[in-house]
């Protein structure tokens, strides 16, 4: 894909691939959710991403080398899309934005419980959770599972809190 750069910095250049509202959502989704198929992730945003909008922006991370589409293998009619290394080193630039986002914006407890864990993982943490994204989506060998993945870790954490607050919102019985 041919961009029309503004200039050779790094900065613009990373802006010029995730300026939009909506490719860093979309790449967070199938880092962290997990999702890997058009409906999922139209469906699982809870930014409410529109079908139009995810269509062309699915086409300009593939074309920008961040994702792969096949078929799935499961399914004739599906396509999956797969993280290439490209995305898959974006973990710790996530981890370190939602650390940013965590200090500086009006987060939910539930919702930046991830961003806080990732942030007192640091780089260890980083390192496995792309370990294991490679292993899920560029098939690469896995060393020794260690527990939970990273993934279900983050997901564990955001489940407690959610059950936290509904129990504390409850009335007394």
């Amino acid at each position: 894909m041919s961009l029309d750069r503004r200039s050779g910095c790094p900065i613009n250049l990373s802006l010029e691939v995730f300026g939009d509202r909506w490719s860093l959502i979309i790449l967070r989704d199938m880092i962290f959710g997990g999702r890997r198929h058009f409906r999922e992730l139209l469906n699982g945003s809870m930014e409410g991403i529109a079908s139009n909008i995810l269509a062309d922006r699915l086409k300009r991370l593939m074309e920008l080398g961040m994702l792969t589409k096949a078929d799935d293998p499961s399914h004739k009619q599906k396509a999956i899309y797969s993280l290439t290394e490209m995305a898959i080193t974006l973990v710790p630039i996530l981890a370190h934005l939602g650390a940013w986002g965590r200090v500086w914006l009006p987060t939910s407890e539930e919702l930046s419980i991830r961003a806080e864990l990732l942030e007192k993982g640091g780089p260890p943490l980083w390192e496995k959770f792309m370990d294991e994204l490679r292993h899920e989506h560029l098939g690469t060998p896995l060393d020794t599972a260690s527990g939970p993945s990273v993934r279900d870790t983050l997901q564990a954490a955001y489940e407690a809190v959610v059950a936290r607050k509904a129990l504390s919102a409850s009335p007394a019985a």
